[in-house]
């Protein structure tokens, strides 16, 4: 079961604005259209007026002082709203302007002498203080959580009032969008979403039952849902960050499949194994399509969907199983399923009765009371009639979007132009498969992979070939001295580099196997990845055609007919937005301020005069409606003899087919494509890992022939009748030729490239033994490969050594093993650098690598697999376990 845990929620910052002076300009206008007595016995409410806005624009005090201030502040502006006209006529407020900075957008601000912007602004503050609130609660425990919960009902209750009571009156060429009717609306369901997130994790940790786990939360499913959904419509789709549109979206699909995991639990108690099947795939399918797009998102919220898909993926292995093992029923496709019921335990708040100003008593002596409740009911009248004549348009233009999506409209005239579309997030995997090469590109991948496992290979014969060379060497001096040549035999000394040489060959043996099923699939698969090479894509799916046979020849009078309705319906579609920006622009401009204060006559007769120029565009808007009705109605006749004519059912389910098709081979594609990396990155690590082991083995032989020649010096001494006792830097010998040959250098080399470690197997990779640091200019101190604690041979003294260096090399150069190895002749590279399109030395004489370093003094490390750290750390079998079947 998903355990309950703290979700991640979001608050909103804050509108920032610049200080504004009230007092001046408003004593001023009472002055000038009263008197100056009137403008003193207002000049403590000015001043009260003037000190909120000032620490409105500080913003230091505590979360609940700043929400008292913003409170008190609104009421105090719909008491000036009555009284003080601003705007920038001549004969109102005009020397007051009002500037604020986007919350979502900070480097934007708007700047209007209109008091509505600054109420939608404080309205805006008063929603995000209440999130802030929410979210400061401490939710772990049952007070916090309540409080959490409340809040944000509060918060959902500013932002709805702002949308239906201020945006509209703030809206015009100088405004933010935050501020506007969309935006407020989808920051009323993402509150409203939050909320009932905190009733999930109050169900959740009280244990409740699943049935109710799950109906609350499918409700916060929905709610984030329709967040989503405006989030990605304009005008906010270009105004909110990516991460904002990633969190809503994943939140959603958290919350839908959470609700399908739940049910699943009682499903399961029920013994209705195959629909808890069906649930688990689904929520399975949520997840899975909202991680791909949850760039951006915060780590907690991908760890507790990451969590929940675990429990997912769990529960419907263990339902599959027992399925298929006790109840053999056959699973629904998760479509057919019906929609889960939903529980709505949260609202939007009623914050109007906290913004209510009617019991406010400033500027009490400037305008009658009764003024102000006139315009306050007119403005209700007027907000009603915009209201239900939005609902009428909107309604309209969603019930033709439905229409047409069932008609297979306008798609099917599309292609019968041979202009037919796939859905957006095929068209999007398909241009992302060709841009990474497509099935063509599969093949030459292949090509690499070869390559590099053939790389490995000589690299890995030349390292056992130096190991083989230095003990038939070793194994003939042996024989040459017998018992005189005392020097460890190779075999005691190259287990180790032997035991991991052998390592590495079933590495690449193992390897082997992976790289051919890969070659398989990919032969196997070639038709059926075809498809992906096609372009344009959309030359791959099937086209709409006419019929072969004509029985009356009216073909073009149907299509013309249909389109010609179509044309209609979008005159229609455009007709009904000019009528909700024509009510828009209306109701922005209506101002019956100065005509109450002047009005002599009765309100209700004022009303009637204002409201009735509405009327018109309420008319129309009832045309539109009609208007409409009727042309789906005749739109559906055409496109039933458009479908008869063309035969639009066979092409529906062969268009359907081709998508399928589409996503099954982009599956296909990225399976293989992911083993053939998975190779690649082996072959690379690996080919890192067997040039390490040919380098000690080129320094052991360096150090082994060094130690042989110095060897042969003694015993060629001792032969003679030389004294070990009387040996020293002054002293001269006479030539003494050896019987056998001295060794050759190494021939070592260093790879031009660096990759990630490769992954071997602890059973055929020892670790090799540790070693102490050995006596100064011992000649162990330049090989790894000596047993710890070995004494120096019986042969080698100081004095001898330094002997063999002053014989060995001029007074110019360093003592042999010290000296920098010459580089091994051109045809003796065998490495090359791998990566794609990668043009090494193994296909041209290039020149060289540069010469190995001089052998080191310091011990190697203690075991191979030092060069297996990292997240790549495996055993046997490691490569294959990559390959998907």
């Amino acid at each position: 079961m998903a355990a309950a845990s703290i979700n991640v929620m979001l608050a909103i910052h804050a509108k920032k604005t610049t200080p504004v002076d009230l007092h001046k300009p408003l004593r001023l206008y009472i002055s000038q259209h009263y008197s100056e007595r009137e403008a003193r016995e207002a000049d403590d409410d000015l001043q009260s007026v003037q000190e909120m806005r000032s620490e409105i624009e500080k913003a230091t005090d505590s979360l609940d002082s700043r929400r008292d201030l913003l409170q008190r502040y609104f009421r105090a502006l719909c008491v000036m709203e009555s009284r003080f006209p601003i705007s920038s006529e001549r004969e109102h407020v005009n020397s007051l302007s009002f500037t604020w900075y986007d919350a979502f957008k900070q480097g934007r601000k708007a700047s209007q002498q209109n008091i509505h912007f600054e109420k939608a602004a404080i309205a805006f503050n008063l929603g995000a203080v209440y999130s802030q609130i929410a979210l400061s609660a401490d939710r772990s425990l049952p007070e916090g959580l309540k409080q959490a919960c409340n809040s944000f009902q509060a918060a959902a209750g500013a932002f709805a009032f702002l949308r239906d009571n201020v945006s509209m009156k703030a809206s015009g060429n100088s405004t933010t969008t935050d501020i506007s009717v969309e935006c407020a609306g989808m920051l009323e369901r993402l509150m409203l979403a939050q909320a009932q997130e905190c009733f999930f994790e109050k169900v959740v940790s009280d244990n409740r039952p699943s049935a109710l786990c799950a109906k609350v939360a499918r409700q916060v499913g929905l709610f984030y849902d329709e967040a989503h959904a405006a989030l990605v419509l304009p005008p906010l789709n270009q105004h909110f960050d990516r991460s904002w549109v990633s969190h809503v979206q994943l939140k959603a699909a958290q919350f839908q499949a959470e609700a399908c995991y739940r049910v699943s639990l009682e499903l399961h108690e029920k013994e209705n194994i195959a629909e808890e099947i069906a649930r688990l795939k689904a929520a399975s399918s949520m997840l899975t399509e909202a991680k791909k797009s949850g760039r951006g998102v915060i780590g907690p919220l991908l760890d507790a969907v990451t969590k929940l898909d675990g429990s997912v993926s769990r529960n419907l292995e263990r339902a599959v199983k027992e399925n298929d093992r006790v109840y053999l029923m056959r699973v629904p496709n998760p479509d057919s399923l019906p929609p889960l019921p939903s529980a709505v335990l949260v609202k939007s708040a009623a914050v109007a009765e906290l913004l209510d100003a009617s019991k406010e008593k400033m500027f009490s002596n400037l305008v009658p009371d009764s003024s102000a409740k006139a315009l306050s009911k007119y403005t209700e009248m007027l907000d009603e009639i915009i209201r239900v004549q939005a609902e009428k348009l909107q309604q309209e233009s969603e019930i033709t979007r439905v229409k047409l999506k069932e008609m297979n409209l306008p798609d099917s005239l599309l292609a019968l132009e041979g202009n037919a579309s796939l859905p957006e997030h095929l068209r999007d995997d398909v241009e992302a498969v060709q841009i990474d090469g497509g099935p063509a590109g599969l093949e030459s991948e292949m090509a690499q992979l070869r390559d590099l496992r053939r790389v490995n290979e000589e690299l890995l014969v030349q390292t056992e070939e130096l190991l083989e060379k230095e003990s038939r060497e070793d194994s003939q001096i042996r024989a040459q001295f017998g018992t005189r040549w005392t020097r460890p035999q190779s075999s005691t000394l190259t287990k180790n580099l032997h035991d991991r040489a052998n390592g590495f060959a079933a590495n690449l043996k193992q390897s082997g196997e992976s790289d051919r099923r890969i070659e398989r699939a990919i032969k196997d698969n070639t038709a059926f990845l075809s498809i992906l090479d096609a372009r344009p894509i959309e030359s791959a799916l099937p086209s709409l055609a006419r019929p072969i046979l004509s029985l009356n020849g009216n073909e073009d009078a149907v299509v013309g007919a249909l389109r010609q309705k179509l044309s209609e319906l979008d005159r229609l579609g455009l007709q009904r937005a000019s009528l909700e920006d024509m009510l828009k622009d209306m109701k922005r401009q209506d101002n019956i301020l100065p005509k109450l204060m002047t009005t002599s006559g009765s309100y209700e007769d004022l009303f009637k005069r204002e409201l009735a120029k509405y009327e018109p565009v309420s008319i129309e808007v009832a045309r539109n409606v009609q208007a409409q009705e009727q042309l789906l109605h005749e739109i559906e006749a055409h496109n039933n003899a458009f479908a008869a004519t063309f035969n639009l059912q066979d092409y529906v389910v062969a268009r359907e087919r081709a998508y399928k098709q589409l996503s099954a081979a982009i599956a296909k594609y990225r399976e293989i494509r992911e083993n053939i990396n998975e190779g690649l990155k082996f072959y690379v690590t690996l080919q890192d890992a067997i040039t390490n082991l040919k380098q000690q083995c080129s320094d052991y032989v360096m150090t082994r022939n060094i130690q042989s020649r110095e060897m042969m010096e003694d015993l060629q001494r001792q032969i003679t009748g030389l004294s070990f006792n009387d040996t020293g830097p002054s002293r001269t010998y006479p030539p003494v030729t050896p019987h056998q040959s001295q060794a050759p250098q190494s021939q070592s080399s260093h790879q031009t490239y660096q990759h990630p470690p490769p992954y071997s197997s602890s059973s055929h990779s020892p670790s090799p033994p540790q070693h102490s640091p050995p006596p100064q200019h011992s000649p162990q101190q330049n090989s790894p490969y000596y047993p710890p604690n070995m004494p120096p041979p019986p042969y080698y003294s100081q004095s001898q050594h330094q002997q063999a260096q002053t014989t060995q090399a001029p007074p110019s150069q360093a003592p042999p093993h010290r000296q920098q190895q010459s580089p091994p002749p051109p045809q003796h590279v065998y490495g090359q650098p791998a990566y794609p399109g990668w043009q090494g030395t193994y296909y041209n004489n290039a020149a060289p690598p540069p010469p190995p370093p001089q052998p080191s003094s310091t011990p190697p490390p203690s075991s191979s697999h030092s060069h297996f750290a990292g997240p790549y750390a495996p055993g046997p079998g490691y490569y294959s376990s990559y390959y998907k079947q």
